[in-house]
């Protein structure tokens, strides 16, 4: 599907960005862990791409994706805790370890994201929201300033619920990116969360990835176990 037109302009103060805010982020802002297993389909780079990976996330900054093969070993197995990620490489029997988790991921998998901007991207929800700073565009669309980029909240009718459908991620240079949500379920086990997550490099270029969520559980118990990789002997 074509990227959502996001709403651009200076807009007014809105008033009401505080409880627009806590509206949208209702379901997702106490949520600390997620597991799910994510059907990935689009482009890196200008080539096609369609992969299924495991997912294990933490906050604030702890993930875990192991990209799964037909049969047999990962393709990869990436972990990331703070600012330290190591990269397994099973069926090769290599590793790289203590990388930078932005790097190493776009060197694997073509998108630059460290854990925090992975549990952002699935989930939607702000980092450190500017309520106070949020702005009006028309009666149905909310903007509100986040780290390093803006939250897009909006709602299809006076009376219905604010929804966040769009997060901006601004880096320099190729490390912008902007997340789209859709399909958010109704009486599922993590009631709220999207099931379907369109990321993509703010250039459209770079990268344009449709994510589908599946199996997806909040709040399970993550112990350290999961963010640490067992690296087999004879591994170089």
């Amino acid at each position: 599907p074509a990227l959502m037109t996001l709403p651009s302009g200076a807009g007014t103060p809105a008033a009401d960005g505080a409880d627009a805010l806590r509206d949208a982020t209702e379901s997702c802002r106490d949520v600390t862990t997620i597991t799910a297993e994510i059907g990935v389909s689009g482009s890196v780079g200008g080539r096609g791409l369609r992969a299924r990976l495991l997912a294990g996330l933490a906050a604030p900054s702890s993930a875990r994706l192991e990209a799964v093969a037909p049969f047999g070993q990962p393709i990869f197995v990436f972990v990331a805790r703070d600012n330290d990620a190591t990269l397994l490489l099973p069926r090769d029997r290599r590793v790289l370890e203590h990388g930078r988790p932005r790097d190493v991921l776009d060197a694997v998998a073509g998108v630059p994201l460290d854990a925090a901007d992975l549990r952002v991207a699935l989930t939607g929800c702000a980092v450190a929201p500017r309520a106070n700073e949020a702005r009006q565009i028309g009666d149905d669309w909310r903007i509100v300033p986040d780290e390093a980029g803006e939250v897009y909240l909006h709602r299809d009718a006076t009376a219905a619920p604010w929804r966040l459908v769009a997060a901006v991620r601004r880096g320099a240079g190729e490390a912008s990116w902007r997340a789209e949500y859709r399909d958010f379920p109704k009486g599922a086990a993590a009631d709220g969360l999207p099931r379907m997550v369109r990321l993509s490099s703010v250039d459209g270029k770079r990268f344009d990835l449709q994510l589908a969520l599946s199996q997806l559980e909040a709040n399970m118990p993550l112990g350290v176990e999961v963010f640490t990789v067992m690296i087999p002997e004879g591994t170089e």
